[in-house]
């Protein structure tokens, strides 16, 4: 058995013994685990609508994975992905809103606000631990607290004491009225087309540039890279800095595209801290956080359908999703043991 095979099969074991152990739990609960899991499944792939709507929802995911990914390969442990994709969202929403511009000028700029936005928020941990050797994950989970209050008041300020903000310009919009036809009126838009072009930018930067090769032998072994002459306390700042970046545009997907505004929240949107578990399911590479985003959004997404066709309560829809992440999460077990078989088989 190759390491390839075991990279791949590590994630499949993780998704399979999720699933069964997600079955046990609906028999338990006296719920018939096919019906649920057919209803999940008619949820993902029922109609063109909810197939619309599935891959709407990937789109956030691929760019929390990235964040979280890049960040990984460099060394760092970035939490604050959720804190970074709400401050990109409100930078789209209001670039959005204030501006009239062609098309041509105001998408653009509106991406590029919310990736400045989310690097912003990237760039104080960053500093922070190259300079003062704060670490990057006690400094980006206070800072997701900051950004969902500060991004609150900032929402009541610019709406004259309400909830939201204005509904965004049509210049700004990644609606797709092709793809809204193409999938019975679904909400998909152009921000899936974006996140792939991101994971090319995240591919292309770790494995073709001079600055990615840098970043990931800082991550590898920061000593030896500044004996060799690297800048260490710069390629720290500049990971974050470009982690956030992906973060922040994950924002601008929900503002641009699925929403076309922003309201204030009481809580996170998970969508940051799933993406921790979207990048190890990708065992943070370009391509596996797109198969890692599109089991998560598939899952988020079509597990809405299981209370309303199987009766199965949200409680228990939750466990199940939370079963799987947890089985992820316990890659590394896996993978031990399918190595420790691979050896057995070598020995004998």
């Amino acid at each position: 058995m190759s390491n390839r095979m075991i990279n791949i099969l590590v994630p499949v074991i993780s998704i399979i013994l999720g699933l069964l152990v997600g079955a046990v739990v609906m028999l338990i609960s006296d719920y018939n685990p096919i019906t649920g899991y057919t209803a999940l499944w008619n949820g993902i792939f029922g109609d063109s609508y909810v197939i619309g709507e599935t891959i709407r929802q990937i789109s956030p995911y691929i760019l929390a994975g990235l964040a979280v990914a890049f960040a990984y390969r460099t060394g760092l442990f970035n939490i604050g992905v959720e804190g970074q994709l709400i401050v990109g969202w409100f930078a789209a929403a209001y670039v959005g809103m204030a501006f009239d511009l062609p098309k041509i000028i105001h998408l653009p700029l509106a991406l590029l606000a919310a990736a400045l936005a989310g690097a912003l928020w990237g760039l104080v941990p960053g500093i922070l631990r190259a300079t003062l050797k704060v670490h990057e994950v006690i400094v980006t989970i206070m800072m997701n607290y900051i950004a969902l209050h500060v991004v609150n008041a900032l929402i009541k300020t610019i709406s004259g004491g309400g909830f939201k903000t204005e509904r965004i310009k049509e210049t700004a919009s990644l609606r797709s009225e092709f793809l809204s036809n193409l999938t019975d009126y679904s909400t998909l838009h152009y921000g899936i087309f974006v996140a792939l072009a991101m994971v090319v930018v995240m591919w292309f930067i770790l494995e073709k540039t001079k600055t990615g090769f840098e970043l990931k032998s800082v991550g590898f072994n920061d000593n030896a890279s500044k004996y060799a002459g690297m800048s260490v306390n710069k390629n720290i700042v500049m990971a974050m800095v470009i982690s956030g970046a992906f973060a922040g545009l994950g924002g601008a997907m929900e503002a641009l595209g699925t929403f076309g505004n922003m309201s204030s929240m009481g809580g996170f949107t998970g969508i940051g801290f799933d993406g921790i578990a979207v990048a190890l399911l990708g065992a943070n590479t370009p391509l596996g956080v797109i198969f890692g985003a599109s089991l998560f959004g598939s899952l988020k997404y079509g597990a809405n359908n299981m209370p309303n066709e199987a009766g199965i309560p949200v409680e228990i829809v939750s466990i199940i999703i939370a079963l799987v992440i947890f089985f992820v999460a316990c890659g590394y077990i896996i993978r031990v043991g399918l190595e420790r078989l691979r050896n057995k088989k070598e020995a004998k």
